[in-house]
């Protein structure tokens, strides 16, 4: 089953999603396929400006718009899908934000974006599927890079030895960025079990990390090229 967000449910002008293994273009927006605009996500912070629909981007980690029919996505395996949207809808935007990201400033770029013709405070932003801090465990040097360069609790980057919560910080760096409302759709991209009877997928979501676990037990198991799930948003009218 998709999820979807709260906040972004009560608006009536947008549609949006986050996607899984199940489906990985929500449902509610395979239709707007053809528009999504062309891009190359590279772990950076360019936002750029979406004026027509699969409008060629290049290497791009955000996008925005406040053109309605244009259908804005971002491909995501662990790390965070993060979907804008002006409160009454009409402007969106969406951001890829793993570690790198996070830390390089890819919200405080979109916040920037957004408060070049608004701002943040008639915005409410989404968090979808992502690798949770129950999982996503990594060297203690990236976490002491976290603590160093962002002034954050240090018990909110890493709930525990060596582990990153990359969604606390999302959420903590939005609300200090003035965004007006703040939510959690979905759960951890690594360990969440698919509960739909009519799929096969041991497992929710697709993962990078999972994925390279069994890799690194049997190179012949597939990589997930072409299974990145996708979080979107379009204004419909």
């Amino acid at each position: 089953m998709t999820d979807y967000s709260a906040l972004l449910s009560a608006i009536p002008a947008i549609r949006h999603g986050f996607g899984n293994k199940s489906a990985l273009l929500p449902t509610d927006l395979q239709h707007y396929r053809d528009t999504q605009p062309e891009k190359r996500q590279v772990h950076g912070t360019r936002i750029v400006d979406v004026n027509q629909p699969a409008q060629a981007c290049g290497d791009a980690d955000g996008l925005y718009t406040a053109q309605p029919g244009i259908l804005l996505s971002v491909l995501t395996a662990d790390c965070l899908p993060v979907i804008f949207s002006r409160r009454d809808g009409s402007a969106i935007g969406v951001v890829h934000a793993g570690w790198r990201g996070l830390l390089d400033g890819i919200l405080e770029h979109m916040a920037a974006r957004i408060e070049q013709d608004d701002s943040t405070s008639a915005w409410v932003a989404a968090i979808g599927p992502a690798a949770g801090a129950c999982c996503y465990q990594v060297n203690q040097e990236l976490v002491e890079l976290f603590q160093q360069r962002l002034s954050l609790p240090a018990k909110l980057i890493s709930p525990q030895t060596r582990h990153l919560d990359l969604t606390a910080i999302a959420q903590y760096k939005l609300r200090n960025l003035g965004f007006a409302a703040v939510d959690n759709a979905g759960s951890c991209t690594i360990c969440t079990l698919n509960h739909d009877p009519q799929q096969p997928q041991r497992f929710k979501y697709t993962s990078f990390r999972r994925n390279s676990h069994r890799r690194a037990q049997d190179p012949a198991h597939p990589g997930i090229k072409g299974r990145n799930q996708y979080a979107g948003i379009i204004i419909t009218n």
